[in-house]
């Protein structure tokens, strides 16, 4: 159920339906190589939620753009707001999404760079009480991932995998002639000293991947992208069907809550 399409009449029922759980689908605006849309993370993060909803219904927020992606400033067509803002936006999205009746929020990353802003947003509900829980599904399980004609290692960023899924998706959006004959989609490693001494800098990204490409895409197929968005799908139901069923979360939200305005020992 996208809520944008429900009626306000049919919205409250709707929640009851969905035992009161929202997927928000966390995407961005950025380039994807020479061959993708800049949308591709926000067709792919609204694919995985609506194939998930028909598995383990969910009413389905609208597209949510606005996340980290700096790294991408240098390029034409990308959407960065500062991170101040963006914790802001998406704290403010959270409250409203339970003002009307969602108390279990689930933030779906649909981006690479939310494998730093996901955790770190769930970490810091527990600086102000609320009446309502978010949580955050990144990734995959390694055992549930579908089998690919590609070696793994060598997808990423506008890779294969990408251009699999967005050719099951819009196909009439993927440039395949455009896909570089070079090696463009290999890391430059202008700073993989500094890596391989533990250390990290904000530019480790456009270091390595500075046209956004990483991974060959030739071998991408439209029957792998929809092996992978049906994988994703299932990793995203079984979740919320375990969040469906948590109680214990919020009840010990609430204690945490009450003990941190007195602390004792």
């Amino acid at each position: 159920m996208r809520w944008e399409e429900l009626t306000g009449d049919a919205f409250p029922e709707a929640v009851e339906q969905c035992g009161g759980v929202c997927l928000v689908a966390l995407s961005v605006i950025e380039r994807h190589g020479h061959h993708l849309p800049l949308g591709t993370d926000m067709y792919q993060g609204r694919s995985a939620i609506e194939r998930a909803a028909k598995i383990e219904p969910a009413i389905l927020y609208p597209d949510f753009v606005y996340t980290q992606i700096s790294e991408a400033r240098h390029l034409p067509g990308t959407i960065s707001l500062d991170g101040d803002v963006v914790l802001a936006l998406l704290d403010n999205v959270c409250r409203e999404i339970a003002r009307n009746g969602l108390k279990k929020i689930v933030l779906v990353s649909a981006h690479g760079g939310n494998r730093f802003l996901i955790p770190y947003f769930v970490d810091r509900q527990r600086e102000r009480a609320k009446d309502y829980v978010v949580y955050g599904i990144s990734g995959i399980g390694a055992g549930q991932r579908p089998e690919v004609p590609w070696d793994r290692s060598l997808d990423g960023h506008a890779g294969p995998g990408e251009t699999s899924q967005m050719l099951a998706i819009r196909p009439d959006l993927v440039h395949v002639e455009r896909i570089p004959a070079t090696e463009e989609w290999k890391a430059q490693g202008h700073l993989r000293a500094l890596r391989e001494a533990g250390a990290e800098t904000g530019m480790a990204w456009y270091a390595d991947y500075p046209t956004h490409y990483a991974g060959d895409a030739h071998p991408a197929t439209a029957e792998t992208g929809e092996r992978l968005l049906d994988a994703r799908a299932a990793f995203i139901a079984r979740a919320v069907r375990a969040i469906k069923a948590d109680s214990e979360t919020a009840r010990l939200q609430q204690q945490f809550y009450a003990d941190a305005e007195r602390p004792t020992l």
